[in-house]
């Protein structure tokens, strides 16, 4: 099938800043700063949003272990928390973690009804075995760690078309929108099919996802390129973001912003504020991108104004 080509972007000066708060990659012996328990995410959840984050991404983790965990239930001990404290659009992710069903992966957003759910637009292998690599004269704080990490040797991050089509489908009819995570050229166009399907709706906000191994480089020309393969295949119709894994972090972010893009950041992406310096927050890296985004002569977008770039139902709409 031949995707449609549509009009070029039209170019905004305002920047959402997306801020990513815990994920599940990085373990809690990586960082002592990484939130793990509902009251830490919740916190610093609300003082991302307090920093300049218009939107928040969210996932949940045991907090006994830290273990990334699906369960709506964790989700209930902050969510109500984080929408009674800062306006910031909530995203609560569908990707989840490793060894979770689709069902436990979608659980949490079919309950929360969210603004927005993170979407992955194509199956990739999804190797973080490495992130543990600087855990060499530390004990692992839990044992489930170490063994979490080399297994992604062995994983795929599962997203067939039928799997994205029911994703899309149960969410959209809730009234949610996406966060389309791109790991790779030809997962633009998986997200072109469904859109010339009309399986979802415009404006599509595209997160670009570069460094994990298995998915694109972060590479300015590869961020460029995917850019510009967005451009052509949905023109004005879309909103483009960048996240970037690790060390690439803030200038690959940067380079989308000053490609007329916004950015995520957050300690799901990478536990540093700087070479050698661990974040002592996600509050830290909003301010930091947001100080970068000002000082090149654009706007960070509030809360209100991201609800109106993405056209989202408003946070009255949500379960939470």
């Amino acid at each position: 099938m031949t995707q449609t080509v549509r009009r070029p972007l039209k170019r905004s000066n305002k920047v959402i800043i997306t801020c990513a708060v815990t994920g599940s990659i990085h373990t809690p012996t990586m960082s002592p700063h990484l939130p793990i328990t509902p009251d830490e995410i919740a916190d610093q959840a609300i003082a991302a949003a307090e920093a300049g984050a218009a939107m928040l991404h969210l996932h949940a983790r045991d907090p006994e272990t830290g273990r990334p965990s699906p369960s709506p239930a964790l989700f209930q001990r902050f969510l109500p928390r984080i929408k009674q404290s800062t306006d910031a659009i909530v995203n609560i992710t569908t990707g989840g973690g490793m060894g979770m069903t689709l069902d436990e992966r979608l659980a949490a957003a079919k309950w929360a009804r969210p603004e927005v759910a993170s979407m992955n637009m194509g199956s990739v292998n999804f190797n973080i075995a490495g992130a543990g690599s600087k855990i060499v004269d530390v004990d692992w704080k839990f044992d489930w760690e170490k063994p979490y990490l080399e297994s992604s040797r062995n994983f795929i991050l599962s997203n067939t078309f039928a799997q994205i089509e029911r994703g899309m489908t149960e969410l959209s009819a809730m009234g949610t929108r996406f966060e389309f995570e791109c790991y790779d050229i030809g997962h633009l166009y998986n997200l072109a099919h469904f859109v010339d399907r009309k399986i979802v709706e415009p404006p599509f906000f595209i997160q670009g996802v570069f460094g994990i191994l298995g998915g694109i480089g972060a590479d300015p020309d590869n961020l460029v390129h995917v850019k510009t393969t967005a451009d052509r295949l949905f023109g004005d119709d879309y909103l483009f973001s960048a996240l970037a894994a690790g060390r690439h972090q803030m200038p690959l972010v940067t380079l989308s912003a000053i490609l007329g893009g916004s950015v995520r950041v957050g300690l799901e992406d990478s536990l540093y504020l700087g070479r050698g310096r661990l974040a002592a927050s996600n509050a830290e890296q909003v301010a930091k991108i947001r100080r970068i985004v000002e000082e090149l002569g654009l706007e960070v977008a509030s809360p209100a104004e991201a609800r109106a770039m993405m056209k989202t139902k408003g946070g009255d709409q949500v379960a939470f």
